[in-house]
C-alpha cells in the first residue's frame, strides 16, 4: 500500500504540473502554435500514438512514407491537426534531443512535450528519487536520471573506478602492476536499467555484484541477500529494427541475460520493482496524459475519445495497446458498476476491483490501476495498428492461438518473462503496409479530412 500511495502522489504531482503548463500555454498568444484545427463538437475526437523505430525511421534513415504523411498531418504553417505523441521504448537520450532528432528527420516541428521515452514514467516513482541509484545503459544516463528526479546517481563507470578489481573480462582493462585500493562508495539502494549498454559483460558483472552484496560490492556475495534491492527496468523489447535486414538485439535481450545469470548464481528469480515501457499499462496511461496535454493546447474542451497506437512490434506496440484497451474497458465497466451500486467508491476499492476484473500480472499493470483508476475522463478505447516496415512482416507465421503452444520452429514468444502470453493481445485492430496508410485509414475511420 505504501508503494501505491507513493505512486499516486507522484502521479498527481506530475498531472498537476502538466495541467499547469498547459493552462499557461493556452493563456499565451502562441497557444495554438503547434496545432491548427479545433475538433468537431461530437464524438470524433482522437489522438495518435506513434512508435518511432520501424514505423518512422530505420536506424538513422527516415521511412519515406513517414515524411510524406507528416506533411499532411500539419497545415501550411507547420501546425498539427490532431494531438500527436511519439511513444518509443528507446531510453538513451533526453526528450529534447529526441524531439530535435525527429524534427530533423520528419521535417516538421516536434516539441519535447510530444515525446515519451521508455523511462518517462519514472518521474512518478518519487519514493526512489532520494535513494542512491545505480544506472545502466548508454548515452547521458546520469543526466537522464537527474532529469527524471533522481538526486543521488551512480553510473557503471563510477562503480568501476571505485572498485577497480570488479571488471576483469577485458584483459586490457585489468589493473596493471600493483593492485589499486577500492575507494568505497555508500551502498547502492536501487538499480535502474535504462537500456542496453555498450559493454554487456561489464554491466552484467557489476549489477550482479551489487545485487548479491545488498548494494555494497566491497562485501562478499551472499545468496541470503534475497529479495535483493529494488530493480526497475525500462524497455523490454527483445528485438528492434535498424537498417539491417534482420532485427537487432534490444534491451529485452540484456534483461534475459541478467535474469539468467542471477538465477544461475543464486537459484532465485530476479525480481523487478517495476517494468516500464511498452507493453506495460502504466506507459500508455502516461502517454494518454501527454495526449490530453496536447489536446488542451489545441483548444479541445471535450476529452479524447479514442487513441490509435501505430507500431511495428506485435509483442510491444500491439500487445501494449490492446492491453491498455482491455484496461480501459474494464475501468469504465467497473466505475459504472460501482456508481450504480453505491454512488461511488474509494480509489483503493476501485483498483482492487479492476485488478480482479483484468487478472493482469503486476508487471503488466505497473501500478497503473492504483494510480490511474480514479480518473473520470479516460479514453473510451485504444486501437492498435500494425505496420509492415519494421519487426513485423506479412511473411511471418501467424502467432499460435493456443497459449501453451508458444514455441514452434518459426515462432517464439518474445514477450518478457513476467508477462503472460495471450494470443488475442498480439492481434492488431488493423494491419497496413506503412505509417502513411495507417494515418489515412484513421482519418477515414473518424470522418476527418486529411488533405
Amino acid at each position: 500500500m505504501q508503494r501505491i500511495r507513493s505512486l499516486r502522489a507522484g502521479w498527481q504531482l506530475l498531472r498537476s504540473s502538466c495541467e499547469g503548463a498547459a493552462k499557461q500555454v493556452n493563456n499565451s498568444p502562441s497557444a495554438s502554435r503547434n496545432y491548427s484545427h479545433l475538433p468537431p463538437e461530437g464524438p470524433n475526437s482522437f489522438g495518435l500514438l506513434f512508435d518511432i523505430d520501424g514505423v518512422l525511421v530505420r536506424g538513422r534513415t527516415p521511412i519515406p512514407a513517414a515524411k510524406q504523411i507528416f506533411r499532411n498531418l500539419v497545415d501550411g504553417n507547420g501546425k498539427y491537426k490532431v494531438p500527436v505523441v511519439f511513444v518509443t521504448n528507446a531510453g538513451n537520450s533526453l526528450r529534447q534531443t529526441k524531439a530535435e532528432h525527429l524534427s530533423h528527420l520528419l521535417e516538421v516541428e516536434v516539441s519535447p512535450d510530444q515525446v515519451m521515452l521508455s523511462h518517462s514514467p519514472l518521474r512518478m516513482f518519487t519514493q526512489f528519487h532520494k535513494m542512491r541509484v545505480l544506472v545502466s545503459g548508454q548515452g547521458p544516463v546520469e543526466e537522464v536520471a537527474h532529469n527524471l528526479g533522481f538526486q543521488d546517481v551512480v553510473t557503471i563507470d563510477m562503480l568501476r573506478e571505485a572498485y577497480p578489481l570488479l571488471d576483469v573480462v577485458d584483459h586490457n582493462r585489468r589493473p596493471k602492476d600493483s593492485i589499486p585500493p577500492s575507494k568505497g562508495l555508500r551502498p547502492i539502494d536501487a538499480v535502474i536499467l535504462f537500456g542496453e549498454p555498450i559493454r554487456w559483460e561489464t554491466n552484467l558483472q557489476l549489477i550482479v555484484d551489487v545485487l548479491l552484496t545488498n548494494g555494497n560490492p566491497d562485501n562478499a556475495w551472499s545468496s541470503m541477500q534475497y529479495p535483493h534491492i529494488p530493480v526497475m527496468a525500462c524497455n523490454m523489447d527483445l528485438l528492434w529494427m535498424a537498417e539491417a535486414k534482420n532485427p537487432r538485439f534490444g534491451h529485452g535481450m540484456f534483461l534475459v541475460c541478467l535474469e539468467s545469470l542471477y538465477k544461475k548464481v543464486t537459484g532465485y528469480e530476479l525480481k523487478y520493482e517495476a517494468l516500464i515501457g511498452k507493453p506495460s499499462v502504466v506507459t500508455y496511461n502516461y502517454a494518454e496524459l501527454l495526449i490530453r496535454q496536447q489536446a488542451e493546447k489545441l483548444g479541445w474542451t471535450s476529452p479524447v475519445k479514442t487513441l490509435y497506437a501505430i507500431g511495428d512490434n506485435p509483442m510491444a506496440d500491439i500487445y501494449g495497446a490492446n492491453l491498455y484497451n482491455r484496461y480501459l474497458q474494464a475501468s469504465h465497466r467497473t466505475k459504472a458498476q460501482m456508481q450504480a451500486k453505491s454512488g461511488g467508491g474509494g480509489a483503493d476499492a476501485l483498483a482492487e476491483t479492476i485488478d480482479d476484473t483484468l487478472k493482469m500480472t503486476s508487471a503488466e499493470l505497473g501500478g497503473a490501476s492504483s494510480v490511474f483508476g480514479e480518473e473520470e475522463d479516460l479514453p473510451e478505447g485504444c486501437r492498435s495498428i500494425l505496420v509492415c516496415t519494421g519487426v513485423y512482416s506479412r511473411d511471418q507465421q501467424e502467432l499460435p492461438s493456443d497459449p501453451s503452444h508458444t514455441v514452434t520452429e518459426q515462432q517464439i514468444f518474445h514477450g518478457h518473462r513476467d508477462f503472460r502470453f495471450d494470443p488475442s493481445l498480439t492481434q492488431p485492430s488493423f494491419v497496413v503496409q506503412d505509417v502513411k496508410e495507417a494515418v489515412e485509414m484513421v482519418f477515414q475511420e473518424e470522418g476527418w479530412p486529411l488533405d
